[in-house]
């Protein structure tokens, strides 16, 4: 039986287990990224370990997300990743030269190898025909330090492209067409592999925001052929020495095989308040918009802007909309800027943002309060701007840039044929703002450097075989990572202080939990379906295990953060019966008893007053080994690497 493209990276990478879906695989991994939202205690955790050198093929420590210095927390930060990444043989990546998955495609990213971050759209790299995986920050130093990166072995879905899209129909709409038919939970425990003849049609930047937005499916991954539009952009990078191609066989199986005809898809639009809220552009016409926002990791390549810039060449932003752009990297905005199409944006009267991820992550171009934004970002979760009461929609450059002009959402196959720049065939490269690391003799006597509002890491407890404990705060279904751990300028500088981050704790959805949850001691969260959802952050299960959560119990996880939650030291348990979630009240008290047992069975009791319920404990005997010892670095201590 032949094999897809994921089977034969994962063949060639496998260090543990079989490729049956659902059992536990270890994967060697050959790059890392982590960007400075989650890098600084990333690189906490590797310092932990003890390891000198990291021992991957690549790793690169990218400033992106965390860029407005209001304060001296961000700049602290930065100091401290740059030293640190110098002395531990890490590339450094300076604030201001891009969005870490934007220049990873750019500059590091080859076919055929594989990649985790941590930062869940870490998959964009799939564009090029990499296995890249989001994943929390331990999950990243471990694999720095050599160790594996441990999954469950992923169904596949592929993705058959037929057709070719229409003018003014985007890659964008395809992934939020795909949202429209799957689901935000559409993707979980799957890898998604495109294929078909439409796939000749999309170049790679189009194949990146389609892996990119993967992630919003929560799938493990996403990924495409490498093939003769791959090797044309490895060409225009200068890196025509890194292309190798990669086709799924003929004859490969799939779990299911879903049809695209790009030809019949149309302009899509991502309603507040989840990615997969989806409706046509054009039942919309009537939206007064107050504010655009084009960029993010998702839809700011050299190709994306060219076409924004064509719509708005000769034409002004209108009276009552605040247009921004955010170019994805310094070679973008310098390519921009050389051939003119910089100059066609800002006579629109559109503002240029630095290179970063910027209102994506709600640092700083929050929308008005009340205030309809539309975004070509990822995620358009309550409060993500940075304007709580915000409306936000997700959409295509094309829709962007056209709704700026008009005032009102609308659609872009209304516009006539545009005049677009063509892509170069050869881009500006200039890797000047890519620092190299200290040889490891240079190394020996580094200083990294770190500021006060660097903290020390927080300690988790190994597991005892009872637990009893209250119940702190049940939470409906879909809650993301931003309703546990919020961003936005205010909070983002403290995610090397965990002790002050935790003052923001679920703050979307109870202002009063972190407070109850100290006083609790020991506490239990009570979860919905796909609990978790969202970001890789590790912040969204230390914060927690740091308040004292040494359990949730949920009726479905995501993927990444249930990893993150063992990491920490968490339990993760799902309703056996999920009728038993609404029996349950904040405050109940909870009694777990034989929980090693449990463990090994799969299988652990709960007592809730008078009521008793059967708790799933999904475990691996790793990681029942990492919950036992109070989380991945402790087991880690012990030379579980």
């Amino acid at each position: 039986m032949g094999k897809t493209i994921a089977e034969k990276v994962i063949e060639k990478h496998l260090l543990f287990g079989t490729m049956e879906p659902g059992s536990e695989i270890a994967l060697k991994i050959d790059q890392t990224l982590t960007q400075d939202a989650t890098g600084t205690m990333a690189y906490l955790e590797f310092e932990t370990m003890g390891i000198p050198r990291v021992k991957t093929e690549l790793s690169v420590a990218y400033v992106d997300h965390n860029t407005l210095q209001c304060g001296f927390e961000n700049a602290d930060d930065h100091r401290y990743l740059q030293t640190v990444a110098a002395k531990h043989g890490v590339r450094f990546s300076r604030p201001g030269n891009g969005i870490c998955h934007q220049v990873h495609l750019e500059r590091f990213g080859i076919p055929g190898k594989t990649l985790i971050g941590s930062d869940s759209h870490t998959p964009t790299a799939g564009g090029l025909g990499m296995l890249a995986f989001g994943a929390g920050g331990m999950d990243v130093a471990v694999a720095m330090g050599g160790g594996a990166y441990y999954i469950n072995m992923p169904k596949q879905y592929k993705i058959y492209l037929t057709g070719k899209l229409r003018p003014q129909v985007a890659a964008k709409d395809v992934s939020l067409e795909l949202l429209r038919r799957l689901s935000v939970k559409g993707g979980v425990g799957v890898i998604m592999e495109w294929g078909g003849p439409g796939v000749k049609t999309l170049s790679v930047p189009e194949r990146a925001t389609i892996t990119n937005m993967g992630a919003e499916l929560g799938a493990t991954t996403s990924v495409f052929p490498a093939d003769e539009n791959t090797k044309a952009f490895l060409e225009s990078q200068g890196r025509g020495q890194d292309y190798t191609p990669i086709y799924a066989d003929e004859d490969a199986q799939y779990d299911r095989v879903i049809e695209i005809d790009l030809s019949t898809l149309e302009p899509m639009i991502a309603c507040p308040h989840s990615p997969d809220n989806v409706v046509t552009v054009k039942s919309l016409s009537d939206v007064k918009v107050d504010q655009v926002c084009i960029g993010s990791c998702t839809n700011s390549s050299l190709k994306d802007l060219l076409t924004v810039a064509a719509i708005l060449k000769g034409k002004t932003v209108a009276p009552g909309v605040s247009l921004s752009i955010s170019p994805g990297s310094r070679q973008v905005l310098t390519m921009l800027a050389d051939c003119g199409a910089l100059n066609d944006i800002l006579k629109s009267g559109a503002r240029i943002l630095e290179c970063a991820c910027g209102p994506c992550i709600g640092m700083g171009f929050s929308p008005n309060s009340q205030g309809v934004s539309l975004r070509t970002f990822n995620r358009n979760f309550t409060g993500r701007s940075g304007t709580a009461d915000a409306n936000v929609y997700l959409v295509s450059p094309e829709t962007a840039a056209l709704s700026a002009l008009t005032g009102y959402i609308t659609d872009p196959t209304t516009l006539g044929a545009l005049d677009i720049r063509e892509v170069p065939r050869e881009f500006a490269v200039d890797d000047s703002s890519v620092l190299l690391p200290l040889s490891a003799e240079e190394a020996q006597g580094a200083e990294v450097l770190r500021g006060p509002n660097i903290k020390e890491f927080p300690k988790s407890k190994p597991f005892a075989d009872a637990l009893e404990a209250q119940v702190v705060l049940k939470v409906g279904d879909n809650i993301t990572t931003d309703h546990i751990m919020p961003a936005g300028a205010k909070i983002l500088p403290y995610r090397s202080n965990i002790p002050h981050l935790s003052q923001f704790c679920f703050a979307v959805c109870d202002t009063e939990f972190p407070e109850r949850a100290k006083a609790a001691g020991d506490g239990i969260i009570i979860g919905g379906t796909n609990y978790g959802q969202g970001s890789s952050r590790e912040h969204a299960a230390l914060v927690p295990m740091y308040l004292g959560i040494r359990c949730v119990i949920a009726k479905s996880f995501a993927r990444i953060h249930v990893a993150n939650l063992i990491n920490a030291g968490i339990l993760p348990l799902t309703f056996q019966d999920p009728e038993v979630y609404d029996k349950l009240s904040q405050a109940d008290k909870l009694c777990l008893t034989d929980i090693k047992a449990g463990m090994e069975k799969g299988e652990i009791t709960v007592q809730a007053g008078d009521v008793s319920f059967t708790a799933v404990c999904n475990l691996t005997e790793r990681q029942q080994k990492i919950l036992l010892a109070g989380g991945l670095l402790n087991y880690t201590k012990e030379g579980g690497l």
